[in-house]
């Protein structure tokens, strides 16, 4: 079943900046990987399914909700890490993470003391002291406290260091195996690999391809083929590269890496991370 569901949605800024008759679906307790550079549409899509956006055409809808319509009821529910976070900065952390609870109505911050504990931190000072790295802390736990079923991240590791980038798509992981439902666009294709089932790459404001990620990384594959000069020296190289001998020719297949996948999307141009 859908749960989130984008149909031929468009948004022209001009200039060939928008979207572009963007569709795709997220299925239950599915992780879903939006991929593409900076300006190519994702943070726009995403602001549509938050309900920031009214769509000028097309549609979304988050768990049978229209986005722009019953964004209220979509906002409480979900969690969400939006790629530009702003605060009320003269409040504490404290002080922000309580009203985020009172703002979405349902009364709980049921993991809030697990989530410090695991990205080590603590919300007392005030947020317009805090650093980037501590302020996208925050946000992960203002995202994930009430325990929700759908999440919707932007780019959720941006300012955090590896060590607790890796705890985030630990935790990713585990919100996976626990049903959830997730839409994630990140700019580090290893937190895509380790976590997501589906793709989907953007390109200038239109999707190029959605995917499930063995699919994905099958049709990527290629077969290289080389002819030693003896067929001892042909056997040791295929053991050393996992390759097939056959006589004196080697074939080995190899697996790109979602991010030369990416890059054959983009047909070589500069990604801006």
């Amino acid at each position: 079943m859908s749960v989130m569901k984008i149909e031929n949605l468009t948004r022209d800024y001009g200039g060939g900046k928008g979207v572009f008759d963007v569709s795709f679906q997220v299925q239950r307790a599915e992780a879903f990987g939006f991929l593409g550079p900076n300006g190519a549409g994702k943070t726009t899509t995403i602001r549509h399914l938050m309900g920031f956006l009214k769509a000028k055409s097309g549609k979304c809808t988050v768990d049978g909700l229209d986005c722009w319509k019953e964004r209220d009821k979509i906002q409480e529910r979900l969690g969400y890490i939006p790629g530009e976070i702003s605060f009320f900065d003269d409040m504490s952390g404290t002080e922000y993470l309580k009203f985020i609870t009172q703002y979405r109505k349902i009364g709980t911050d049921s993991r809030q003391k697990d989530l410090l504990d695991r990205f080590d931190f603590s919300p007392s000072g005030k947020i317009k002291k805090m650093s980037k790295g501590m302020k996208q802390k925050l946000s992960i736990v203002a995202a994930f406290m009430h325990d929700p079923d759908i999440l919707i991240l932007d780019e959720p590791t941006s300012g955090l260091d590896p060590l607790m980038q890796n705890r985030f798509v630990e935790l990713v992981a585990e919100e996976k195996r626990r049903g959830k439902t997730i839409l994630m666009s990140s700019h580090i294709f290893e937190e895509v690999e380790r976590t997501c089932d589906r793709i989907g790459i953007i390109r200038n404001g239109k999707m190029i391809v959605v995917e499930s990620a063995s699919a994905l990384r099958k049709r990527h594959t290629r077969q290289y083929t080389v002819t030693l000069d003896s067929k001892p020296t042909a056997e040791a190289f295929a053991k050393d590269f996992d390759g097939v001998c056959n006589g004196l020719e080697v074939t080995v297949t190899t697996k790109q890496s979602l991010e030369e996948i990416f890059m054959d999307y983009y047909g070589g141009e500069t990604y801006d991370k």
